[in-house]
Formats: C-alpha cells, sequence, structure tokens
C-alpha cells in the first residue's frame, strides 16, 4: 500500500492543516504499518510557478529540441503523474489563502495537467481511489457570516480531486485557525476551540475510511 501526501501550507510545523493530515496519515499507517508515504511539501520543495508554461511550450520546440528548462518541466510533470498513478490513496492538505489555494498548490495542477496522461484534466487520473482533502481557513466563512460565500479554494478543490479526476474523496475541514494568533478573532475563542475539536474528530474518521477503503474485499 502507498500514500501519496501533497502539503500546501507555508506555515511548516506551525501548519492548521498539516496537523489535521498528520491525524489522517496516523490513522491510515495503523492499518497498513508496512506501507510507504511519497510527501510532497510544497513549503520544503515549491513547485517552479512558471514550470506550466515552459513545460507546454516544449510541445512547439521544432527541430531543435526542448531546451534545458523544458524538458526539464516537462520531466517534472512526469514525475508528478508518476506519484499519483503510483498511490493506492491520497490526502492533500490545501490551506484558504487570499480567498483561494495557494499558488502552490495551483502550480501542481497546473503542471499536473500539460502531462499527456491527463491530457489538459480530461483523464480521471484518480479514478476509484480514496482520498482526503483537509481545506483551512483562517476566519469563517459559513452562511450568515460578513464574508459567507468567499472561500474559493475547498468548492475548486471538490471539483478537481473529485470531479474532475474522479477520487472517492473525503472532506475534512476546519475554520478559525488564526484564532489566538490574530487579535481580532479572540472573541470568536469558544467558536474556534469547537471547530477544531469537530475536525479532530473528522480527520480520524477521514483516515480510518480511507484505509478501511482500500482493505475492504472487492464484490463479487
Amino acid at each position: 500500500m502507498h500514500l501519496l501526501r501533497i502539503d500546501a501550507s507555508i506555515n511548516g510545523p506551525r501548519s492548521a492543516s498539516r496537523e489535521l493530515g498528520d491525524i489522517v496519515e496516523t490513522r491510515w499507517r495503523e492499518q497498513h504499518p508496512d506501507a510507504t508515504v511519497t510527501v510532497r511539501d510544497f513549503h520544503e520543495t515549491p513547485i517552479p510557478p512558471e514550470a506550466m508554461g515552459v513545460a507546454v511550450s516544449a510541445a512547439f520546440a521544432g527541430e531543435s529540441g526542448p531546451t534545458e528548462a523544458q524538458a526539464a518541466a516537462t520531466a517534472l510533470a512526469t514525475v508528478l503523474v508518476d506519484e499519483i498513478e503510483a498511490a493506492d490513496a491520497v490526502l492533500v492538505d490545501s490551506p484558504l489563502y487570499n480567498y483561494g489555494v495557494s499558488s502552490q498548490m495551483k502550480a501542481w495542477i497546473d503542471l499536473i495537467h500539460t502531462d499527456r496522461r491527463s491530457a489538459g484534466g480530461s483523464v480521471r487520473i484518480l479514478e476509484g481511489k480514496p482520498a482526503v482533502l483537509v481545506s483551512t481557513r483562517g476566519g469563517s466563512y459559513g452562511a450568515g457570516t460578513p464574508r459567507e460565500g468567499w472561500d474559493f479554494a475547498t468548492g475548486y478543490m471538490r471539483a478537481i480531486l473529485g470531479d474532475l479526476w474522479g477520487a472517492d474523496l473525503t472532506v475534512v475541514e476546519r475554520e478559525l485557525t488564526l484564532v489566538g494568533i490574530n487579535p481580532v478573532l479572540d472573541r470568536f475563542a469558544e467558536a474556534g476551540a469547537a471547530q477544531h475539536e469537530a475536525a479532530t474528530a473528522s480527520a480520524h474518521e477521514a483516515g480510518q475510511r480511507i484505509a478501511a477503503r482500500r482493505t475492504a474485499p472487492v464484490a463479487g
């Protein structure tokens, strides 16, 4: 068994999304103690922001062949899709930044779509594979809040991982992660604690679910 984990937070070990992702991974490992895990940490190893454009330009290299940069971008796209194909389960930790996904998350998705096996997103490269999306938000964007509907990241990631790539997707969400960090949010301490508790329980359940999803007997 093999797990592919994507960490998109810029905060490294302080990350709220990484904390929940660690719980999911731990629960998964408990069911698969001999399993392997590939971690692609955008904080440690960023995806070059220009990689998509460079990879696309390689298709028009002509008789002179691709440049060194084009070859490198194409090779990285190949590795990213190789990682997806090798995975039995996928875990993606994706915090909300400026109301959308991080530039690194977008760069990862865009570069994957340059690989012929993805065909620009028209091939369901995660078809049927269990996946967990951990989505965290510093503030609150739910019904009735001043910024209701301003979370443009979670729906996007649901569409990419589940609808477009075909994953059997479970979503773990936590809001108010900046309570205790941003003084403006101090008055929401109780709500933030409740969000943390609920998200932690959800992460435990999600890890157990994707582990069981692969160990369940196949019908027929």
